[in-house]
């Protein structure tokens, strides 16, 4: 991928991961994403997982064709983009380390350079200047670890954003940006909602042509709807206007019910996403949480408590921050119901969370009576 004469992307696709941070599934991979800017001076622009190495440094020395870099540029010290960079300096002796102060105290942590390895550290503003081209230092901490930066160059009007704006799936992969991005974004950065926004604030002071991260696609053309989305999901608002419905059933009994209230909520013209979170991706559910303005939580009581994949869900909203929406409860319960209990419970550990009155409580199989509370719950999730 050629992003202009002097900006060349070699970063690489690693498809045979199962786990991304060994938690996240990716069926479609993930791409670790580098980049050399070609002028007077040379710079390599992040480094790759360990693990795909050597595939990234004959990308990379094919594009040098002979070269070397003067400066290795490093946005983020975690291991899917740093992780090469001991071999990278052992390659190259002669470059210089360029990094924010608070990577170059954690570089210890992870590498034992070797002695002599030149560094140079940057704050806010700071410049590089490459020739033709110059790299303008953005400080952009907790986006998501403490030592992350991005940089602007000015002259072609490209934001490498680290893991801003990066996706699950390797390069490639034909599908639309926002769900994945959705999914990378709610998951690894969420809970980071206020540093993302302080980043956007900062971008939105740049003439932003490219936005080159270091997962998934380089984004180019119009960057509104990037922006949008970060926007939105930085600020925990609700992407979509619409109920997403959380369920877990141990017999089947409490899905009738659950699908039976998605049938009621579509009739009322209300757009509605369902999940068996037994059987769906937990960062996937998660993200689809974030998505909606309404959440409805149905499961079955258990242990004294709340069936265990649904106490897992929420632990996981409030973890990345979850807030600013309207939530419902239905549970299921024999001789003594507990998982609304159970549910309010967590639900109340969260930021702005609106619980509706109405808890639907189903005692085994559904009743006619139930069916009656079910349309009264989707009036209210209509209104």
């Amino acid at each position: 991928m050629t992003i202009s004469d002097a900006i060349r992307y070699v970063g690489v696709n690693d498809t045979d991961i199962d786990l991304f941070e060994s938690q996240y599934p990716v069926p479609h991979g993930v791409s670790y994403n580098s980049y050399l800017l070609l002028d007077d001076k040379i710079a390599l622009l992040d480094t790759v997982d360990k693990r795909k190495y050597d595939d990234w440094a004959a990308k990379v020395d094919a594009v040098l064709d002979g070269c070397t870099p003067d400066y290795i540029v490093v946005h983020h010290l975690e291991p899917d983009h740093a992780g090469s960079l001991q071999m990278t300096i052992e390659k190259y002796p002669e470059a210089t380390l360029v990094l924010s102060a608070k990577a170059l105290a954690m570089l210890p942590q992870f590498f034992d350079l070797p002695a002599g390895t030149k560094t140079l550290s940057v704050k806010e503003g700071d410049t590089l200047e490459l020739g033709h081209h110059t790299l303008t230092f953005v400080m952009a901490p907790m986006v998501h670890w403490p030592e992350v930066m991005v940089s602007y160059e000015q002259t072609e009007k490209v934001l490498f954003s680290a893991d801003a704006f990066g996706k699950f799936g390797a390069v490639g992969t034909d599908e639309p940006w926002p769900e994945e991005a959705r999914r990378y974004f709610i998951n690894i950065v969420g809970k980071y909602g206020a540093p993302v926004q302080t980043l956007l604030k900062k971008a939105a002071a740049l003439d932003i042509a490219t936005i080159c991260p270091l997962h998934g696609p380089v984004l180019q053309g119009d960057l509104t709807p990037y922006l949008h989305l970060y926007n939105t999901w930085s600020s925990y608002q609700p992407e979509t206007r619409g109920v997403f419905i959380a369920y877990a059933s141990i017999y089947g009994n409490k899905k009738k019910a659950d699908l039976l209230l998605a049938e009621e909520l579509k009739s009322r013209g209300v757009t509605v996403e369902i999940a068996d979170l037994s059987r769906t991706d937990l960062a996937q559910a998660v993200a689809k949480a974030f998505q909606y303005s309404q959440m409805v939580c149905a499961a079955p009581s258990y242990d004294g408590g709340v069936f265990p994949v649904m106490a897992d869900f929420l632990h996981h909203l409030k973890s990345k921050s979850y807030q600013n929406r309207t939530v419902a409860l239905i549970e299921n319960g024999s001789w003594a119901p507990s998982a609304a209990r159970t549910m309010t419970a967590q639900l109340e550990e969260m930021k702005a969370i609106t619980l509706l009155s109405g808890t639907v409580t189903v005692r085994a199989a559904l009743k006619d009576a139930d069916r009656t509370a079910l349309a009264a719950l989707a009036d209210a999730l209509a209104q």
